[in-house]
């Protein structure tokens, strides 16, 4: 990588950073702590959501008719993504380690913690938990993918992509040959994965 990107990177990671520490403000202003990977609120806060919660009953009186109509659709990616999840997980389990690639902790992108949410109904709580799975388990196989081209294709594109995987400004750049067999050599003896 260049000097010039490299101080990007930084600067990104810097920026990453005030990130984490607004966020942590934030949680501070909302008046909720996490202990041991445990989501506690103060009671008052307790109280005022459960106040805010909109009743199952009441959520399915108010909304829409095709949105309860187009929700079997909806709810049937489950099927595809859990299909390609246990695929990927087979993939990662018997091909990562023959060629030395870190595997992807599959918890570290599955996250589950909105059912703690007291302003949640039982339906809020059950799509709250259907977009978790669903784009816990895509960010999952992203990864694994990302760490498969980090092995075998370590390119970056010619045209701009939107949205590259965290990796993708380590790659050789496109067109240079020379950078490409030293990355793929590079990679190959023993992929390097930051955090892991």
């Amino acid at each position: 990588m260049t000097a010039a990107l490299d101080d990007l990177m930084e600067k990104l990671r810097s920026v990453e950073a005030e990130i984490e520490s607004e966020l942590a403000r934030r949680r501070e202003e909302l008046r909720f702590r996490i202990e041991n990977r445990r989501i506690v609120f103060e009671k008052e806060v307790l109280r005022i959501h459960g106040e805010l919660k909109t009743r199952a009953a009441r959520y399915l009186i108010d909304a829409n008719p095709l949105m309860i109509l187009t929700s079997p659709v909806i709810y049937s990616l489950i099927i595809p993504i859990a299909l390609l999840d246990v695929w990927i997980m087979a993939y990662q389990a018997i091909c990562f380690p023959v060629y030395k690639i870190p595997k992807v902790r599959r918890r570290d992108y599955l996250v589950f913690d909105r059912h703690h949410l007291a302003y949640l109904n039982v339906i809020e709580k059950i799509n709250c938990a259907y977009c978790s799975y669903a784009n816990g388990a895509i960010a999952f196989m992203r990864e694994v993918a990302a760490r498969t081209e980090i092995y075998w294709c370590p390119i970056k594109h010619a045209r701009r992509i939107l949205g590259p995987h965290p990796h993708y400004q380590g790659f050789a750049d496109f067109g240079d040959a020379e950078g490409f067999r030293e990355k793929l050599a590079e990679m190959q003896g023993g992929v390097k994965i930051a955090g892991t």
